[in-house]
């Protein structure tokens, strides 16, 4: 094992639970989270305090109640997002310097629970985020009502169920990049999520970029990604 690189976790027998990736960060620019689905809570537990110990802070997504519970009780600050079942424990990070914010726009209420996930996620890698709910386009008045606050956006995730017609209507009407995070919410033909996925794949808006279904997580990542990369080419001009 790498110590640099690698801290191993195990459990109280002595089972290896993990083997958290430190220098993640130093590669990609985004640190380590904990997925929570499918672990125990007393796992989820033990991984989320050792990159506490180590950063300072950790993300965990996909959580069940049990294991926010869990959380909760260990850092009773805890900031959660419970409908995504997403937490961020320990201290966040400061604000990274920069010129730009992300703009979450959610189709339906019914889809908050995966911008929600964005939002904190953005939050554990330093970068504002402003959300805003109910704009998709059986009611495109509403989005339009919003169109020039989402012109000032430097990234965009447009989250959709159903159809998921959102983020092409939106990448025909800004200029920021837009990312698409198709949702499992719909009625049975909507085969939960597939059939907004590839509505979204198949958008003849140029530039939209698509992440997996209900991938909130994967999505801010992008786009902290995006934000850092501009940032770093105004740093080297300046």
């Amino acid at each position: 094992m790498d110590g640099d690189r690698e801290i191993e976790i195990r459990d109280a027998a002595g089972r290896e639970l993990a083997r958290l990736d430190i220098d993640r960060e130093k590669r990609t620019g985004a640190p380590e989270a904990v997925f929570a689905q499918g672990k125990a809570p007393e796992e989820t537990l033990a991984i989320a305090e050792a990159l506490v110990e180590r950063r300072g802070h950790a993300l965990i997504t996909r959580a069940g109640r049990e294991t926010l519970a869990l959380l909760r009780r260990r850092w009773p600050d805890l900031r959660i997002a419970a409908h995504a079942g997403t937490a961020l424990a320990g201290i966040p990070p400061e604000p990274a310097p920069g010129r730009g914010w992300v703009a979450i726009a959610a189709a339906g209420t019914s889809d908050l629970p995966v911008a929600e996930e964005a939002a904190l996620t953005l939050e554990s890698l330093g970068r504002e985020s402003r959300l805003v709910a109910d704009v998709g386009v059986a009611g495109l008045h509403r989005l339009l009502r919003r169109l020039e606050w989402l012109r000032q956006a430097a990234v965009i995730i447009a989250v959709a169920g159903m159809e998921g017609a959102l983020p092409g209507v939106l990448a025909g009407l800004v200029p920021a990049p837009v990312l698409a995070v198709p949702t499992s919410v719909g009625y049975g033909a909507s085969f939960g999520g597939a059939a907004a996925l590839l509505g979204m794949l198949n958008s003849c808006a140029p530039g939209l970029m698509v992440v997996n279904i209900d991938n909130g997580f994967g999505a801010a990542v992008a786009a902290a990604r995006i934000l850092g990369h501009s940032d770093q080419r105004e740093n080297s001009r300046a």
